[in-house]
């Protein structure tokens, strides 16, 4: 069970917050993180049409071959995205305690411009103590 990444996502589709947790990932330039959250943000707006019962709050959970995806979607449109190894049982509830530190210390922060890069040393504290550095 490990945890590989966390993304950041705003309502425009623009990546606002990335960070790496575990060793092995793909090195990726600034660029390509930002194409891959705009592709995810564009995913999830199509599958929250495609669904059969009615209105859908779009995809969930996306798993590949090694990893799963996870997104949590809040009211105002933000996404949270974890990507975690297959087995990592706690995605929902690490992202729901991610989503409080971010309205604790981004959104009540006088300082930070909503729907632009997260640079809070708060921030970045919480994630560490709720997720860990990623080194080990």
């Amino acid at each position: 069970m490990a945890i590989f990444s966390l993304w950041v996502i705003n309502k425009a589709g623009g990546l606002v917050y990335q960070r790496n947790f575990a060793d092995g990932l793909a090195q990726l330039t600034s660029n390509e993180y930002l194409v891959l959250a705009g592709t995810l943000h564009g995913i999830h707006a199509i599958t929250s049409r495609l669904s059969p019962a009615g209105s859908s709050s779009g995809a969930q959970v996306i798993e590949g071959e090694t990893f799963k995806m996870t997104i949590l979607l809040t009211a105002t449109g933000t996404k949270f995205v974890l990507l975690t190894s297959l087995a990592e049982a706690t995605a929902d509830s690490v992202l729901q305690r991610v989503y409080e530190a971010y309205a604790d210390a981004v959104m009540k922060n006088p300082f930070h411009t909503p729907e632009m890069p997260i640079r809070s040393e708060g921030f970045d504290t919480r994630i560490t103590s709720l997720i860990g550095t990623g080194q080990p």
